[in-house]
């Protein structure tokens, strides 16, 4: 098997050997239709495909190709040595990413898939489990610049056909720079949800990230345990903005209480408990980026937020439409990660 794999690489290295030389060549035999620059093709492909490890031999390999072009032409301008001076500087820096690759071991397009399938597993543990037919679920992500990257994620999960468990999550820092640590904590926290008691999620998430030391290593949290059977719930927030229930023109913010995941050892959370009973009774469950915004107060946000989830569910079982979609539009800032679920009870089919 291992070899099956080589043999298509070492023709690939074979190509990308032969293209230089085929490249003087061609600049030997007339140099003004094939320009010296043209040894810039071989060296972008090699920085694509090949591993940190060859790489700087064939960065070599180039740069003699590129003497050897040199010394073929009938006569060298100033604008000649300009193009060779360009080259030698795209050498340098296609060496200097190199070194930074090196740490991973692997080419560039193999190493920028490997991140993006390591993103799509691990964000898939987002995903809604199917559910009985009187229960509706939607959520949006949204990060700060539009990157495929966020500090805000979820993970879901039914570890029993009567149980819904749901933790929404808010990393330290926003966009790119909180993205590596919340795929990371996406991960461990999708493990830990459907391994531990519903009271046991969150202070087990705190000591994994105490355990981390991380310079920015806290995160705030919200865990939704839903008993599918009868509507009963029970929330525990760790420094997160509280859950709502919206039912008809009534709401009712959830006050669970407990501190930031990664602070405080042997830290304990309270507990809020309730029952999504009648059909289109709607839970909304959010990050900070959909309430805090430079130019209002958290508790204007959280009202807006309300008015506009009453708004847009309305009254009685109307279901789920893109509500959580449009929330996040509406009224989460873009400079800002932002997350929203939302939990509708709704009427089953056939009564």
């Amino acid at each position: 098997m291992r070899r099956g794999h080589r043999q298509p690489f070492d023709r690939v290295l074979a190509g990308l050997v032969v293209l230089p030389v085929l490249v003087v060549v061609a600049v030997g035999i007339d140099p003004d239709v094939v320009p010296i620059t043209a040894l810039m093709v071989p060296l972008l492909l090699g920085s694509l495909v090949l591993s940190p490890r060859r790489l700087p031999w064939f960065v070599g390999w180039v740069v003699l190709a590129l003497v050897t072009s040199l010394l073929l032409q009938d006569s060298i301008s100033a604008r000649t040595w300009g193009a060779v001076g360009i080259q030698v500087l795209m050498a340098l820096i296609v060496l200097g990413f190199s070194v930074r690759r090196s740490r991973l071991g692997v080419a560039g397009v193999t190493g920028e898939s490997m991140f993006v399938d390591l993103r799509d597993s691990i964000l898939a543990q987002g995903g809604i489990p199917d559910l009985p037919s009187d229960w509706r679920v939607e959520r949006a992500l949204r990060s700060a610049g539009g990157t495929p990257f966020a500090g805000d994620f979820l993970v879901a999960t039914c570890p029993t056909p009567e149980r819904l468990e749901i933790a929404v999550v808010d990393v330290s820092g926003k966009g790119e720079d909180a993205g590596t640590r919340a795929l990371l904590l996406s991960g461990v926290f999708g493990g830990l949800l459907g391994a531990l008691p519903p009271e046991d999620f969150l202070p087990a998430a705190n000591d994994y990230l105490l355990r981390q030391d991380w310079d920015e290593g806290f995160a705030t949290a919200v865990h939704l345990s839903l008993t599918l059977t009868d509507g009963s719930f029970a929330v525990r927030s760790a420094g997160h903005p509280p859950a709502v229930v919206l039912s008809g023109t009534e709401r009712e913010v959830l006050t669970s209480d407990g501190p930031v995941l990664g602070l405080i050892p042997d830290a304990e959370f309270s507990v809020a408990t309730g029952r999504l009973a009648e059909p289109g009774t709607t839970m909304l469950l959010y990050t900070d980026g959909m309430v805090e915004r430079a130019d209002r107060d958290l508790d204007q946000g959280l009202e807006r937020l309300l008015d506009e989830g009453r708004r847009l569910l309305g009254t009685g079982d109307h279901g789920v439409d893109r509500v959580a979609e449009r929330l996040v539009d509406a009224l989460g800032s873009p400079d800002d990660d932002r997350a929203m679920v939302v939990v509708s009870r709704a009427q089953r089919s056939g009564r």
